[in-house]
């Protein structure tokens, strides 16, 4: 069987600029390339992540609302939840589910990013 391996998540925006600058500015992620011309693409790093953003066009559906069927979010994981949170919501980001232990070991929370994309945070404690 072939083996696979995790590459990028690739995001599309009708404000490519704008999306690309709200992950810089809001979770520190790095751009690593700009394409131009036809099919405009920034492609970012974000905690080791390849994040690829392109620019929408009105042939693009608009974003579910979640709950849906296919991907619903994306995770990252933080050393301290508390200290994002805190960070965050002086950055006026919205949390659509506050910190909460998930299980032993485990906090998350839920903001909402730019074209209605759900992030979880996560931070995990071993005992």
């Amino acid at each position: 069987m072939a083996r696979y391996g995790f590459d990028h998540v690739h995001l599309r925006s009708p404000d490519l600029e704008a999306t690309a600058a709200w992950f810089q500015e809001t979770l520190g992620a790095e751009v690593a390339r700009r394409v131009s011309g036809e099919a405009p693409r920034i492609d970012m790093v974000l905690g080791g992540l390849n994040l690829f953003i392109s620019q929408s066009d009105n042939r693009v559906a608009a974003p579910p609302t979640s709950p849906y069927n296919g991907i619903d979010h994306f995770g990252l994981a933080v050393d301290d939840l508390d200290a994002a949170v805190a960070e965050l919501k002086a950055k006026g980001v919205t949390f659509t589910i506050e910190p909460r232990q998930a299980r032993p070991g485990v906090r998350i929370c839920f903001i909402r990013g730019p074209e209605n994309i759900t992030i979880e945070l996560l931070e995990r404690r071993l005992a």
